[in-house]
């Protein structure tokens, strides 16, 4: 009886991390999509691209905040001392004001987290 709990409970417990992962993963076609409707209005993403109203967003993913070159960041993203991973964008991406309290990004976020993390996948690619 309680071998078959155990290997119940370990069957759930793989299915749970098997699906957890897949979906964290996020689809880079959709990503695109959002951010060509969402995010492209104030942000490029291409290599060496000049900033819009938001700085260019190529390479992202392993940067610090505040580091991309010529864009004037609001003094709470230069405080903020963050590492842009597939967390902290996808804490940041959820609701940025709320998540860097003086951010001069005017954007109320991505409620849902399949959008975030289609999104963060999409921004991955560009490295």
């Amino acid at each position: 009886m309680m071998k078959m709990k155990l290997m119940t409970l370990g069957l759930s417990l793989a299915l749970s991390l098997t699906a957890t992962s897949a979906f964290a993963d996020g689809d880079a076609a959709k990503g695109e999509k959002i951010f060509k409707r969402k995010c492209m209005s104030c942000h490029t993403i291409e290599e060496g691209a000049g900033a819009k109203i938001g700085p260019n967003l190529f390479g992202i993913t392993g940067k610090k905040s505040a580091s991309v070159e010529g864009y004037n960041y609001s003094k709470a993203m230069k405080d903020a001392d963050l590492v842009w991973d597939k967390q902290t964008l996808d804490d940041y991406l959820k609701k940025p004001r709320d998540y860097v309290k003086g951010t001069k990004m005017g954007f109320v976020g991505l409620k849902k987290e399949s959008e975030r993390q289609d999104v963060i996948t999409y921004l991955e690619t560009f490295k």
